[in-house]
């Protein structure tokens, strides 16, 4: 019976094939019911009880072996199976295309939004193509503004009654026109000045501007409110101070500087040396603006805010030519992947 076991397992040793059947038929022959190991079990009671226990680890062994070829010989051919044919050329380089990354002006402007929405500031939108009400006459502008004149706005010529918005004032004139106090909102948007391009200006360009309207609102609410946008957009130390200013659409109004963030106030290039830097203007809402828009100036009061999306990113991500926003140069624009 020895001699029949090491022949057997030699037979299953050297056992190979690449088809089911074949191997299918291996298992009927020596694992099945009626195949040769459960046999060689069958005879196992004929074994003299001295030599038992040595045949019965070579039979365990043998059904193992038998077990272990068919086993792995079926994981083969599985295996085989899953490697689908395809037409695609799998020796065709990698596609190297790269994705493209969020504008810097629109990071900036997505967190401005997200700082003022925590206070309750909704995003309100309006027309890029304006009528004269609404981007001048509403918000006070005298008939010989200078800002109506063809040097600052882009007229449309056959409608001299409209223009390309030079601020996004108009849709805040189209905001309390439709709404009524309180009112708090921001108003984002794209704006066109007749302006000749450098470094530091350019003819087309970006506008965040805020207003709140409400019964009791006062000029220290605003001085709060731009303090905690500053810090928030900045950093906690960041500091902010108000310079008288004129403004057609408030009265009182106010330029916004805050303590550069390039040198912590104590004096750069980039500040000229001051410690402080320009971000925006404010002021109280004029009370004639109120009443062209329809709201009771005696019983209410606002205040109204407005910053270039372009300067604070310039600021905030020390950019020295604004040029740069508007040419789609990617070794520009793929420096801000990483602050989204």
């Amino acid at each position: 019976m020895k001699e029949k076991i090491e022949a057997i397992l030699n037979e299953i040793n050297a056992f190979t094939t690449e088809s089911k059947e074949e191997l299918d038929q291996f298992r009927i022959k020596y694992l099945s019911k009626k195949g040769i190991i459960p046999s060689l079990f069958g005879e196992f009671k004929t074994v003299t009880p001295e030599m038992r226990k040595e045949m019965g680890q070579a039979l365990n062994s043998l059904k193992n072996s038998a077990q272990d070829k068919f086993n792995a010989i079926q994981e083969q051919l599985e295996n085989k199976e899953d490697v689908t044919e395809t037409d695609v050329d799998l020796t065709l380089p990698v596609d190297f295309s790269e994705l493209g990354s969020r504008h810097p002006l629109s990071i900036v402007r997505n967190k401005i939004i997200e700082i003022f929405a925590r206070i309750g500031y909704t995003v309100s939108e309006g027309p890029e193509i304006e009528d004269d009400f609404h981007n001048f006459t509403a918000l006070n502008f005298p008939e010989e503004h200078p800002a109506r004149d063809m040097q600052d706005t882009f007229f449309i010529e056959k409608n001299p009654d409209l223009a390309l918005r030079t601020h996004t004032s108009s849709v805040q004139v189209r905001v309390m026109e439709n709404s009524k106090p309180p009112i708090r909102t921001i108003s984002p948007g794209r704006v066109f000045r007749n302006e000749a391009i450098s470094a530091r200006a350019h003819c087309i360009f970006h506008q965040v501007e805020g207003l709140y309207i409400d019964k009791d609102v006062s000029f220290a609410d605003l001085k709060q409110t731009l303090l905690y946008f500053a810090q928030e957009l900045f950093g906690k130390e960041t500091k902010i101070r108000l310079r008288p200013s004129y403004f057609p659409f408030t009265e009182p109004s106010a330029e916004m500087d805050i303590s550069c963030n390039i040198c912590g106030g104590k004096g750069c290039n980039i500040c000229k040396y001051t410690g402080w830097v320009e971000i925006l203007g404010c002021g109280m809402v004029d009370p004639n603006v109120l009443e062209n828009c329809g709201i009771d100036s005696k019983e209410y009061t606002g205040f109204a805010f407005g910053m270039g999306i372009e300067r604070i990113t310039m600021l905030k991500y020390q950019i020295d030519d604004i040029r740069l926003f508007f040419e789609n140069d990617q070794r520009f624009l793929k420096q801000f992947e990483s602050a989204l």
